[in-house]
């Protein structure tokens, strides 16, 4: 069969790196793709939000599945204009894409739900805004309402500190459209979680747990980015959390979003916070999470095309999902000045002494090929993911991976996974 991966990161290379271990896979395409994945798939040169001409190529070369990795073309429709057309694309639909499109929405239907969240205001003018976080205090956290790349998210620790945030997103519109609206929302303490399931608007099929390092330094310092490591699996969700997860938060989501005729099939992430072994959820998003996709991938067994196509056909009861009993651990290498400005063109030294290595796999994310010379060619350049028995074994064996790689500028957190060794 072809398959076409939409999108042009880490979490899309980790996509092709997995669908092409599957024997029913005669060909790989990606739009738009990166200079790691040309190794694997044909590139092709449509971008991820170019709907019509996706669906074009898609119609011409007989696509017989497509996987769609970033969010923005699910919150425009991809899916259901792919299957108007009789096509098969594994993905949410535009109505049921809003729980991510819009976080006003996905707290709209939390508290519909009744699911555990942060109280909120949602506020289209900057003064309400203001009122209530004079009411509320601080820490505080300021959201854009739409898309912002992961980046729409400010931890605010004084109430001057929330009053400029909502002046970055509102007024000067830092995150352009997605900050038309801001919702205003309680700092939960604890730690966070990802916690990703596939579903076919039935069944809910989980993955392995991870946790996301969104701050761009060490101790969870400085502003949010699309994520700068993550691990799997997370200890913090213990079983027990796992039970209320799914009980609480999967399944009360599912099946309000059935209920307002928003079905939704695909994979869904819950962002959460969790204290004293209750989770809270922070956020929904409608589409893997990036970097998480890269140590979870590393680590399921199995063929992921039948999974893939039971969400879609809504047979996902028949299906399960086997895990290594290793440990994974994702490191991304980024440019100097993410998430604000970087340069783009520095030489990648290093990335063929790095293949050579046993249980590591670099996920390039934002790099090009010039000259026959691997350049970086976005923010967040590679994602490195290691296996080991166990966390401290990933880490060690990640970090041995980082240390053979280089470039003029290079910049990566020193500490992702060491959350997760207080539990061990």
């Amino acid at each position: 069969m072809k398959v076409l991966v939409v999108g042009g990161g880490g979490r899309e290379h980790a996509l092709v790196w997995k669908i092409a271990q599957s024997p029913r896979v005669s060909r790989i395409y990606c739009a738009p793709g990166n200079a790691g994945i040309s190794e694997q798939a044909t590139i092709v040169s449509i971008k991820a939000n170019e709907l019509k001409g996706l669906l074009d190529f898609a119609l011409k070369e007989k696509i017989d599945l497509t996987v769609v990795g970033p969010e923005e073309p699910l919150t425009r429709g991809v899916v259901d204009l792919f299957e108007s057309k009789g096509l098969s694309i594994f993905g949410a639909s535009q109505k049921a894409a809003e729980l991510e499109g819009s976080k006003a929405f996905a707290k709209e239907m939390m508290k519909k739900c009744h699911l555990p969240t942060a109280s909120y205001g949602v506020f289209e003018d900057r003064q309400g805004a203001i009122d209530y976080i004079h009411k509320q205090g601080a820490p505080i956290v300021v959201k854009a309402d739409g898309l912002a790349a992961g980046k729409g998210v400010i931890l605010c620790k004084t109430v001057e500190e929330a009053i400029r945030s909502v002046d970055q997103v509102m007024v000067e519109k830092v995150f352009g459209e997605a900050g038309n609206r801001v919702v205003i929302e309680e700092y939960l303490v604890g730690e966070e979680a990802s916690y990703l399931a596939f579903t076919d608007g039935k069944t809910i099929l989980p993955l392995a747990s991870s946790q996301d390092h969104k701050a761009v330094f060490d101790e969870d310092e400085g502003p949010n980015t699309g994520g700068m490591g993550a691990y799997s699996p997370a200890p913090v969700v213990t079983e027990e959390v796992h039970e209320k997860i799914i009980e609480k938060v999967l399944r009360p989501i599912i099946y309000g979003m059935n209920e307002e005729g928003r079905p939704y099939k695909g994979v869904i992430y819950a962002g959460l916070m969790i204290h004293n072994g209750h989770p809270k959820v922070l956020e929904f998003n409608a589409r893997f999470g990036d970097p998480e996709t890269q140590p979870v991938l590393m680590r399921m067994k199995g063929d992921l095309i039948p999974i893939l196509e039971a969400c879609i056909h809504g047979n996902l009861s028949r299906c399960k999902i086997e895990w290594e009993n290793k440990a994974s651990v994702c490191v991304v290498m980024a440019s100097d000045g993410y998430p604000g400005d970087y340069q783009k063109g520095r030489a990648i030294e290093g990335l063929k002494e790095v293949s050579k290595m046993e249980d590591v796999f670099v996920f390039h994310a934002g790099t090009a090929f010039t000259d026959g010379k691997m350049i970086t060619n976005g923010g967040r350049v590679l994602g490195v993911t290691g296996l080991g028995e166990n966390i401290p074994k990933a880490i060690e064996r990640t970090y041995e991976a980082i240390a053979k790689i280089s470039w003029d500028g290079v910049h990566y957190r020193k500490d992702i996974g060491k959350k997760a060794l207080c539990w061990l």
